[in-house]
């Protein structure tokens, strides 16, 4: 068990069990680690009961609440054999649990026949936890059987199990139906702890199976409460003081019925309201503590003084809670306790009581005040003692009187009123008490009145200009003067002024210099002096004339479609007259505030209304105010709220009208759409109006989209390019706006409308199909591609390949082609409009595939530039183009590629001087160039290497496996001096 104090200095522990003291020096079970007390192999023969922690140093001893040590245990029910239980079917019954003997509480349930078939609850089974007993309201010949109870510790989690119960039927009838009998309810009175969950238990035997009702005499069943266990049970959570009362619960079938009634009573544990703490007092003064706490039943008190009881003497007195101790002497001095406590527990409230006795003692034996003449001083004396001391002043070896201008206050200090020369001299303080005396000397100076003059004393400047104040003090010259600068009663500190604020100062006077002001530099200012004998304060006053301040709230009178009456109150002037007001707009479609025009122009100064005009209509404006003066133009007022000028006809038509494209016989109209600023109102749209060249009536159609930027109108009728005068207006909820100018703007040309023609095709390789074809005959439609698709036989048109020219290209090579694979083609013409139809398919077979095997057995001789080869003919495979020739192709480091064509298996390179070559060879076919050799790289010597008479390279057959992307060193060996590279 813990146990932790706090106290200087560190307190010591020991341990009581049932108010005994535990020796832990003689039982050897015990040990104490600091303040925690460990038992070992704890026995509840020995150890059951109430403990206490003490703590105690040289100040006192104080007690720890008490902690309740219990053992948790199950005995075993008697083993002896429980006679059966006969019944009538349709009676009641009760089989008894009779528990072993336990700590603390149980769990109850029952088996039926055999482990682990448990009893379920029901309107008609009932387990009481309070009982442990299984209660039948009605027997049915199912319930025949064995009957086992369970119990189980609610700590250790032990089980045990009952001696079986057999219940049997009688055989003499059946039982006839009869009222409820409750046989398990809860007591007449129920205890319970504030906080805590309380269950009520209420079952009846009865045929029919009785029905469970609650209520609560003279209230209300609390919201939280729950009825568990088809209503056996109620169950109310966190139980609080309003929830204590009479709870009935009633019984009922078509027999009839019954009821029992019980008190629930809430108890809580003292708290505290009201504690006690530490005090000091002097010898002989009174101590009064009171210590309250609330519980239910109401707390008892009793007082532990070094954690043993207090008890009512001469000088002490104890009552609900108060403790009073008269004349405090020196052994009073120590801990003590309150101790409130209920039947439900108790609680401690600890406090130190120092009782202090030393004699007068100051913290300095001299002191030298100066005063100025004229004006009052005060010389204290203030002793630390305890009790009390008795003071007395002196001046040399006469006591000091009170008179009409010399006071003894009550704090003891000496006060001389209006003091003069002849108040100097030494005052001499005496303390006394019981334990001894001790005396402080005052030494008084009186010295003459200081003077200050602070000039100029009134002074106004311009934001931008300086000023000088100057502050000069007289004064006696054997004292020190300091000074202090204030602006509006608060010191001015001129390192945080920004740089306009300077000091200069002599031994008698303290310029203050302000550069380049500001409007907030106006004010108070104050010039204090101070010696150590007086205080003077001399003040100024500084006007600064600037801009004027922002006008006041800015208010909307009257809102009309283009015009905003505002209303103002003047700002400060800034001592100088505001000449005339600005007025500026924002709206969502203006770049940041605007001045707008207003009437009357300008607005002046004396102004407090004026009215904002050539607004826009149908636009939400904010206002403000800006004032102007002599100085210059002042911060702007703040906006007034969000106001929207009232709808009107449009009156801006769309710009940039044209039209073109769209399919054949469409009339394409585009513009540029009106910005919302001049939409002017709700129900925004355009009028488009056109008619063919050389005709009279114009066709209009309405557009209610105000973001529409375009018109479609379609009749078949019409050819194309055929040109129409358009124009396009505008309309709101108001009316009808302007319309633009006239533009021409010709129908759509149209898609085109016609395929290529004489679409031809050929095969150029295995993997290449050449298309080429005639464009249609010229007119409205003009291609301006075309697309060129491509699938193979057994595939679907839409499973294939599209592909377009660049331009008016009229042919193109399809590559990327299967093999010996037969494919079908389209050509169509596309423009921006559409694409048109395609031409007949028409069939082509790829070539065959090129052979598969390389060239082999590559041989290779090099003399000086010349490189012969020879190499094994390539057969081709049955499903593969056969042999035309054959391709050398010999490429340099610096990707420079020469191609030699052969229809034999040999050939002679002639290759440049001082260069690196990679040769390969290849088979050619109509199917296109087969699979390369493997790589031969000649090195060709440079022109001053002609001297060499004899070079032999010996090729490094195919034989020789090499890995891929790997570095591998080569030898060249020769006779011939600088040779090899």
């Amino acid at each position: 068990m813990s146990c932790e104090a706090r106290g200087n200095p560190a307190p010591t522990y020991s341990w009581l069990i049932n108010g005994t003291d535990v020796d832990v020096e003689v039982d050897f079970r015990y040990s104490l680690i600091d303040g925690n007390l460990i038992i070992n192999n704890a026995s509840e023969a020995i150890d059951f009961g109430k403990y206490q922690c003490r703590a105690e140093n040289s100040v006192g001893t104080v007690l720890s609440r008490e902690a309740l040590l219990q053992f948790a245990y199950l005995g075993v029910f008697s083993t002896r054999a429980r006679g059966g239980v006969s019944v009538r079917e349709g009676q009641g019954v009760v089989l008894m649990c009779t528990p072993p003997p336990h700590s603390p509480e149980i769990i109850y349930s029952w088996v039926f026949n055999e482990f682990p078939s448990f009893v379920a609850e029901d309107s008609r089974r009932f387990i009481s936890q309070e009982t442990g007993n299984l209660y039948i309201s009605k027997v049915q010949p199912s319930d025949v059987g064995s009957y086992i109870c369970l119990v189980k510790n609610t700590v250790t989690n032990a089980r045990v199990l009952s001696p079986p119960t057999p219940l049997t039927l009688k055989t003499d009838g059946v039982m006839g139906e009869y009222e409820p009998k409750i046989e398990v309810h809860f007591p007449p009175t129920v205890l319970a702890a504030k906080g805590v969950t309380v269950r009520l238990e209420c079952f009846a035997l009865g045929n029919p199976v009785p029905t469970i009702t609650w209520r609560k005499i003279n209230g209300n069943i609390p919201k939280k409460a729950r009825l568990r266990k088809s209503q056996a049970v109620l169950e109310i959570p966190n139980i609080q003081l309003e929830d204590s009362g009479s709870y009935e619960c009633k019984a009922e079938n078509s027999r009839g019925g019954t009821a029992f009634r019980g008190h629930l009573q809430v108890y809580t544990m003292p708290q505290w309201t009201s504690m006690i703490n530490d005090s000091q007092l002097d010898s002989g003064e009174q101590l009064q503590w009171e210590c309250r706490a609330t519980g239910k039943p109401r707390p008892t008190y009793r007082w532990l003084r070094n954690g043993e009881p207090l008890t009512p003497q001469n000088r002490v007195e104890m009552l609900n809670g108060e403790l009073i101790i008269h004349r405090v002497q020196q052994a009073d001095s120590g801990m003590y306790q309150c101790v409130a406590e209920n039947k439900y527990g108790a609680i401690y409230s600890s406090a130190e009581l120092k009782i202090l006795a030393s004699a007068p003692m100051f913290n300095t034996n001299t002191v030298t005040i100066i005063a100025t003449m004229g004006k009052d001083v005060s010389l204290e004396c203030r002793p630390r003692a305890s009790p009390k001391p008795r003071i007395t002043w002196n001046k040399g070896d006469r006591r000091v009187q009170a008179s009409r201008r010399i006071m003894l206050l009550r704090n003891n200090t000496l006060r001389i009123i209006n003091s003069s020369r002849a108040d100097e001299g030494s005052y001499v303080c005496q303390a006394d008490n019981q334990f001894g005396s001790a005396e402080m000397t005052t030494t008084l100076l009186v010295k003459e009145a200081m003077k200050v003059e602070l000039s100029p004393k009134r002074v106004e400047v311009t934001v931008g200009e300086s000023v000088v104040l100057s502050c000069k003090a007289t004064h006696d010259p054997s004292l020190d003067v300091n000074f202090l600068w204030l602006l509006n009663n608060q010191p001015l500190n001129a390192q945080q002024g920004g740089g306009h604020f300077e000091y200069i100062r002599t031994s008698s006077t303290a310029d203050l210099m302000i550069r380049s002001i500001l409007l907030k530099h106006a004010g108070k200012y104050g010039c204090r002096v101070q010696t150590t004998a007086d205080t003077v304060l001399a003040e100024a006053e500084l006007l600064v004339r600037g801009p004027p301040g922002p006008p006041g709230v800015v208010i909307v009178e009257e809102i009309t479609d283009t015009t905003a009456t505002l209303s103002w109150s003047h700002g400060v002037d800034n001592h100088s007259p505001i000449t005339t007001y600005n007025l500026q707009a924002r709206s969502p479609f203006s770049l940041g505030w605007q001045t707008v025009k207003t009437d009357p122009e300008p607005v002046t100064g004396d102004m407090e209304s004026a009215m904002a005009i050539e607004l826009n209509p149908w636009v939400e404006y904010e206002f403000r105010v800006v004032a102007t003066n002599s100085i210059g133009t002042g911060d702007p007022s703040a906006p007034s709220r969000a106001v929207r000028t009232k709808e009107a006809v449009p009156s801006v038509a769309p710009t940039n009208v044209s039209g073109g494209n769209g399919r054949r016989h469409e009339l394409v109209v585009s513009w540029e759409p009106v910005s919302e600023e001049f939409q002017n109102g709700e129900g925004f749209g355009y009028i488009v109006a056109f008619r063919a060249n050389g005709t009279r009536g114009w066709k209009e159609k309405m557009v209610t989209s105000a973001d529409s930027t375009t018109y479609k109108y379609r009749d078949e009728t019409f050819p194309p390019l055929t040109p129409f005068e358009v124009k396009v207006g505008v309309y709101n909820n108001k009316g009808d706006g302007p319309f633009s100018k006239v533009v021409t703007v010709f129908s759509a040309e149209g898609e085109p409308r016609e395929a290529p023609t004489e679409v031809k095709a050929s095969a150029m390789s295995s993997s290449e199909i050449k298309v080429i074809w005639m464009a249609p005959n010229p007119g409205p439609g003009r291609p301006q591609g075309y697309e060129v698709s491509y699938w193979k036989d057994m595939e679907q048109e839409e499973s294939g390949k599209k592909k377009r020219t660049v331009g008016n290209e009229t042919a193109m090579l399809l590559s990327g082609l299967d093999g010996n694979t037969v494919y079908l083609i389209t050509v169509k013409g596309f423009n921006s409009i559409g694409q048109g139809p395609p031409s007949a398919a028409i069939r082509v077979n790829t070539k065959k595939n090129p052979p598969s095997l390389p060239p082999g057995n590559v041989m290779w001789i090099q003399e000086g530039n010349n490189v012969s080869l020879s190499w094994d003919p390539v057969k081709a495979m049955e499903n593969e183009s056969d042999v035309i020739g054959y391709k050398v192709r010999s490429i340099t480091f610096i990707l420079i590629q020469e191609v030699m064509r052969t229809p034999n298996s040999a050939a002679v390179l002639v290759l440049p001087e001082g260069g690196t070559y990679i040769i390969v060879v290849r088979a050619v076919s109509e199917g296109g160039e087969g699979a390369a050799s493997s790589e031969i790289r000649v090195l060709t010597s440079s022109g001053n290497s002609s001297n060499i008479k004899e070079k032999k390279i010996q090729f490094l057959s195919p034989s020789l496996e090499l890995d891929n992307i790997q570095s591998y060193s080569f030898v060249c060996k020769s006779t011939a001096v600088n040779s090899c590279k």
